[in-house]
């Protein structure tokens, strides 16, 4: 299937109109994390190379055709000496199918802390889902073919008290990405929509809904490369009225907190007809 590249690219119409790729895909509607990621491309193409992403919020408000490229028009709503937001609204046969704000920093000093990352094992000791994966989800590694995926057991996860439904996974981008750290934002912000609702499901493994993402908000906290291994350590704390709230901390292998990430999905009971 595409390439990150693939995925990411976009083309631009005018100053601020761009228009993203539609990639070969099994997926009846288009992946979130590549409409999050194609908004953000054409955000970034409109900022000063001298400011970095530092948050994103989006909102899934219809299904997206894969089969249509999808229009990005981007709204320049501040620019400032330190800070500046730009709005993304990404547009198929004339409807909104997504819209995004998203906040770039040039950086300054502060005071620094982060939590610890929690142990589990390392991606070497755990198995690529392409080998562990059930006969019936193997369309998911086909779909994310360049994507190393590697889920922590439940009987290894590393259990915090109260919280209900967990889950953590490593992964990375199979192949060398260039050194560029906006095409690793992107790339993050891409992958972030994979997974992460399915911890919602962890403690519902048996009852069947229909899943999509709502909304999501991302947080880019320190440098990372995402053809590295990354820790996504996952919790769902609410599930109800057929949505699931759901979180997650990414961490680089050495215990560096680079990344965190909230999201809404739909996971409706289905009833038998």
């Amino acid at each position: 299937m595409a390439t990150i590249e693939e995925a990411l690219e976009i083309e631009r119409l005018e100053r601020d109109i761009f228009r993203g790729a539609s990639t070969k895909t099994q997926l009846p509607r288009t992946f979130g994390g590549q409409v999050a990621g194609q908004a953000l491309v054409s955000a970034v193409r409109t900022v000063e190379p001298r400011f970095q992403v530092h948050s994103l919020h989006g909102y899934f408000l219809r299904p997206g055709n894969p089969q249509e490229p999808t229009v990005y028009q981007v709204e320049r709503i501040r620019d400032g000496r330190s800070f500046c937001t730009r709005r993304v609204t990404g547009i198929q046969d004339g409807a909104a199918i997504f819209t995004m704000s998203a906040s770039f920093h040039v950086g300054d000093q502060g005071p620094e802390h982060q939590d610890v990352m929690p142990g589990v094992p390392m991606p070497e000791d755990l198995a690529d889902a392409s080998t562990t994966m059930s006969p019936e989800r193997l369309w998911a590694m086909r779909e994310w073919e360049h994507w190393d995926i590697r889920m922590v057991p439940p009987e290894n996860v590393s259990r915090r008290d109260g919280v209900v439904s967990q889950q953590q996974v490593w992964f990375r981008y199979r192949h060398l990405l260039p050194d560029d750290p906006l095409v690793h934002v992107c790339t993050l912000a891409y992958m972030s929509d994979m997974t992460l609702l399915g911890s919602s499901k962890v403690v519902h493994p048996d009852e069947p809904t229909q899943n999509a993402s709502l909304d999501h908000a991302m947080w880019f906290l320190r440098p990372f490369r995402a053809d590295e291994w990354l820790l996504y350590d996952q919790s769902s704390p609410s599930a109800a009225f057929g949505r699931g709230l759901t979180g997650g901390k990414i961490f680089t292998r050495e215990g560096t907190l680079v990344a965190a990430v909230v999201q809404e999905g739909l996971i409706r009971t289905l009833r038998e007809s």
